[in-house]
């Protein structure tokens, strides 16, 4: 037959609760729960499992953010509605906590999602791949480095403010922007579909170009291989760069890196 333990030391009535030997001298001093036993020689406390159950009550409420004080008030009703009452406001409080906490972890959730699928795309934009393209030529523009939302949004009507007004009816654009660099110099610039003779005017010839998607966290990483590839590889060291820009959602942007690796020409 097996014997009942009748009392507990202070330090499994502390594991019992998942708290430590300390808070329940706190407990104890602030007369919250009391041991049932005290050796009035060497001080120890020993608890029953009737203290342990008021001890998982308060350690529940507490984690309800309610004051100690307002447990121990709680605790000594006589009233057993009030209690109840105060316990049903407990439970109500712990549905809206719970809640809470289910909003914050779907947000967190989301968040990795969004931050799981820029590393893939990271991990993708890596892999080069080679695509013909035609002759083209680029307006580059005087005073535009880098792209931002500011100068990408009505991106051309920067490129039709530099053309002469009388000559203007004779440009149009492809509706795509980019960089284009030489010589360390980087400028952006609008693709023409129809166009004079002014400065600024850039012939890009048609051949076939080493590409790699970008976002702009890795671009300068992902340019740098790209140039040692087109060198190690294909023995070609580039004049030139271009960096075009695929607008990939509302005030996002990733890029398209090309460098010339063979250039295609008329016989």
């Amino acid at each position: 037959m097996r014997i009942m333990k009748e009392f507990f030391s202070i330090s499994e009535a502390a594991k019992a609760v998942n708290t430590t030997s300390e808070t329940l001298r706190h407990y104890d001093r602030i007369g919250l729960v009391k041991p049932s036993k005290k050796d009035e020689r060497t001080k120890y406390r020993y608890y029953t499992k009737k203290d342990i159950v008021r001890l998982n009550t308060v350690r529940a409420l507490q984690q309800m953010d309610i004051p100690l004080q307002e447990i121990k008030e709680v605790l000594e009703y006589d009233d057993l509605q009030k209690i109840v009452y105060f316990l049903s406001q407990a439970e109500k409080k712990a549905d809206e906590k719970m809640a809470a906490l289910e909003h914050n972890k779907s947000r967190i959730m989301a968040a990795k999602a969004s931050y799981e699928k820029k590393l893939q795309n990271r991990q993708e934009s890596q892999e080069a791949y080679i695509c013909d393209f035609p002759a083209r030529t680029l307006l580059l523009s005087d005073t535009l480095e880098v792209p931002t939302l500011d100068n990408l949004w009505n991106y051309l009507a920067h490129f039709y403010d530099k053309i002469d007004p009388m000559i203007r009816e004779q440009f149009a654009f492809e509706d795509i922007a980019g960089i284009y660099t030489d010589n360390e110099i980087s400028r952006l610039y609008a693709v023409c579909t129809h166009h004079a003779n002014i400065d600024g005017l850039k012939i890009i010839p048609a051949g076939k170009y080493l590409c790699s998607d970008c976002i702009e966290e890795n671009r300068n990483e992902i340019l740098e291989t790209l140039l040692k590839t087109a060198k190690v590889k294909y023995s070609v060291t580039p004049q030139f760069t271009i960096q075009q820009i695929v607008v990939s959602g509302i005030l996002q942007w990733k890029y398209q890196i090309q460098i010339l690796i063979d250039e295609k020409t008329d016989r």
